[in-house]
């Protein structure tokens, strides 16, 4: 979709919206599954593609799901997205459809835990295969390419570590060869980043977390050129992949907030990682923001905000750190990120349990990393919080 304003929050409340006939201000609920005509003619019109209408809703042809795609793609800058029922969703019709029996895939960095079973596991029945190079190993990306490689995929800030890659480098890369360059962009959100802009091809979200904000919704989503979304919708259509309209009024509903939101959770979490970074209990703070930071410079160079997102590693065992984080009264336990609470969870536990540990130890997913998702309290209560929960002796 064509970007209709100049500023970033006025399309987060005005892209896609419309009054309706009754005169609502924003696209109404359609949870209807089919959509009916007065004529054949009307209806062969919209299923051979000469109008844009609404048929079916597992198609994606419904005005709700529409409109919120159209918000989406004007938010990355971009001409068209798809909505999806989960992230993972939109991910595997991504690879689905850009990848064939004996193709390859290159991950680069950390990536979440159920991306990486998807990858390692899942794709390798239909005869695709991954390398997997670690977030220093970039050096290698020329060496484990060839004229099988069909996509590069990461995500920027990456999940838990908090890694930075190039996006601009990795593109120019990926432009020589030929190679279908994927951005995972659910970190840091179009507010923070636009991979698009920075040359990747695709971009996509977990829906769920920053877009949705609310811990209310789950959803994907994948944005780019029209020509690049348009084959991802036979898989999405056959394998009924689809976002509810319910999920997609939600979405769209979010959206609206999304710029104060993420622009509030990176002040907090740059003030909670200053903290953390300073406290005896603490052995290493990962952050963009932070100057000390290895991917701080990059970070700079390609981000406009450094996220809600930080990790750290905690003095002590794996019990340890769980005591420490069951102390916490204002974080919840939980697997999430994104939402207006603040959350926190080992990754250990939940988002990478799944990985075999000798697979963790080799990505520096250590028994002590603690992983923070900063919400809209106020930042000096949850570092109140942090405080109080690591002034424990360890053990």
């Amino acid at each position: 979709m064509k970007k209709q304003f100049a500023g970033f929050q006025t399309r987060c409340v005005h892209s896609g919206e419309q009054l309706d006939k009754e005169g609502g201000i924003h696209i109404p609920l359609y949870n209807h599954s089919t959509f009916g005509f007065s004529t054949t003619s009307e209806l062969l019109d919209v299923v051979e593609g000469r109008k844009q209408g609404n048929l079916y809703t597992r198609y994606g042809l419904n005005p709700t799901i529409r409109a919120v795609e159209n918000k989406l793609a004007s938010l990355e800058d971009a001409e068209s997205a798809y909505v999806f029922s989960s992230g993972m969703a939109a991910e595997t019709a991504v690879f689905m459809t850009y990848c064939a029996p004996g193709d390859k895939i290159i991950c680069i960095g950390d990536v979440y835990g159920g991306t990486y079973e998807l990858l390692s596991v899942n794709l390798k029945k239909f005869h695709i295969e991954t390398t997997f190079l670690l977030g220093d190993e970039l050096h290698m990306l020329d060496q484990v390419s060839d004229d099988k490689t069909r996509i590069v995929f990461l995500e920027t800030p990456s999940n838990p570590n908090i890694e930075i890659f190039d996006i601009e480098e990795i593109a120019v890369f990926c432009k020589k060869r030929d190679i279908l360059f994927v951005v995972d962009n659910t970190f840091a959100s179009p507010v923070n980043q636009q991979p698009l802009q920075l040359g990747a091809d695709l971009v996509v979200h977990s829906t769920t977390k920053y877009l949705g904000g609310h811990s209310d919704l789950t959803g994907g989503a994948v944005i780019g050129q029209s020509s690049m979304i348009e084959p991802l919708g036979i898989w999405r259509k056959n394998l009924g992949q689809i976002m509810a309209p319910e999920v997609a009024f939600l979405l769209a509903r979010s959206l609206r907030t999304l710029a104060v939101r993420v622009k509030s959770q990176n002040q907090s979490a740059m003030k909670i990682a200053e903290f953390l970074q300073k406290h005896k209990k603490i052995e290493k703070v990962n952050y963009p923001g932070l100057s000390d930071f290895k991917g701080y410079n990059t970070a700079k160079k390609q981000m406009t905000g450094f996220g809600g997102m930080l990790s750290f590693e905690y003095k002590g065992t794996a019990k340890a750190t769980s005591d420490m984080v069951d102390r916490l009264r204002l974080f919840s336990i939980a697997a999430s990120l994104g939402g207006v609470e603040s959350l926190v969870t080992q990754p250990i536990t939940t988002t990478h349990h799944g990985m075999l540990p000798e697979e963790r130890k080799r990505r520096g997913i250590v028994d002590n990393l603690v992983r923070l998702s900063i919400g809209l309290e106020d930042a000096e209560d949850l570092i109140s919080d942090l405080d109080n929960a690591s002034n424990i002796p360890s053990y």
